[in-house]
């Protein structure tokens, strides 16, 4: 929680506590019997405040995606909670979650899949209405579509035009429309910008920005791309194998990282600094492949890849530890 100018406290909008997604794993090819689980999300925990953004990034298969899809409730938790305003939406009721749901939003990676080809865009933005009928009178709601794709950059005569007549680009800021219908304080925005060419990535963040600061909207952003983390959040939070190994401010994650796994990932972002001054040896290649979620090491989940690696890694787990907002899990005596 932060404290204001006036000493109050402000508690976080979202606040997730030791998060744990497990999947069952079957024993091979035409089998279904259950040798084991996979263990996509394994105690995650961090906290969002109003009108910020949390930068969740990491490598593929990290789990990223699968804290999003728990959060809202497309897949139940194994354990944890998530508190919404202090109501844990882990345990709320199909009418209480209806009720949150409303507040808390999403925005799908695949904008070609997350648009009903049958409807129109009028249709398409104004369903949360139907759903949700008191957030706006039927005879304003034509309206309000036009005035939703004016301010994400589309056109009024958008309205009735159908998902195969847009770009990809369009599409998105289409779902961005539809995200934003309701007011939310909270949008999941799970890689909103990675199925996107690259010349519209840019405009779609500056997009997200724009109305973050015109409505005061959380976001938790899920991205593997490190120029978009950067320039879009303003905390930061790495996952490695289902669990935060690092997390805090932008500038402390990016200047100053300490977790052996967050500086191999930022010296993995692509430069544009080819003078002879820039260091040839700052690429941090990691050995070994990442290990399958479904036999994850003991101790540290990334000892088996790490070059500061310690007799203590391989018997037990490190917990986040630190001050001022920056914590790591991490044993090398520099963190301690």
């Amino acid at each position: 929680m932060t404290v204001e100018a006036s000493g109050t406290v402000e508690a976080p909008v979202l606040e997730i506590r030791d998060l744990v997604k497990h999947f069952p794993a079957t024993g091979g090819f035409a089998t279904t019997r259950k040798t084991d689980v996979v263990r996509a999300v394994d105690g995650v925990s961090f906290i969002l405040r109003a009108g910020e953004t949390l930068g969740l990034v990491g490598e593929s298969g990290c789990g990223k995606s699968t804290v999003a899809r728990t959060l809202l409730r497309l897949e139940e938790p194994t354990a944890g909670a998530a508190l919404f305003h202090g109501q844990d939406i882990f345990t709320a009721t199909s009418m209480e979650l209806k009720n949150i749901r409303r507040r808390l939003q999403v925005i799908f990676q695949d904008p070609y899949a997350s648009l009903n080809p049958r409807m129109t865009v009028a249709n398409i933005i104004s369903e949360p209405w139907v759903i949700h009928p008191d957030a706006a009178p039927k005879a304003e709601r034509a309206d309000r579509v036009r005035t939703l794709l004016e301010n994400v950059g589309l056109r009024r005569e958008h309205a009735e035009r159908y998902p195969h007549e847009f770009s990809g680009g369009q599409r998105q800021r289409i779902g961005i429309a539809r995200a934003i219908a309701l007011n939310p304080e909270v949008l999941i925005c799970d890689e909103p910008v990675s199925a996107l060419d690259v010349s519209v990535q840019a405009q779609v963040v500056n997009l997200l920005m724009e109305i973050q600061e015109r409505l005061n909207i959380a976001y938790v952003f899920i991205a593997h791309d490190l120029s978009v983390v950067r320039h879009m959040s303003h905390r930061i939070a790495v996952m490695y194998l289902g669990r935060i190994v690092e997390i805090g401010a932008k500038d402390e994650i990016y200047n100053h990282p300490r977790h052996p796994y967050t500086k191999a990932l930022l010296s993995a972002e692509p430069s544009l600094d080819f003078s002879s001054t820039r260091k040839k040896s700052s690429r941090i290649i990691l050995k070994g492949e990442a290990p399958s979620p479904s036999n994850p090491p003991s101790g540290c989940p990334f000892r088996n890849r790490c070059w500061k690696a310690q007799d203590i890694c391989a018997h037990a787990s490190p917990v986040l530890e630190g001050h001022a907002g920056h914590r790591v899990a991490c044993y090398d005596p520099e963190f301690s």
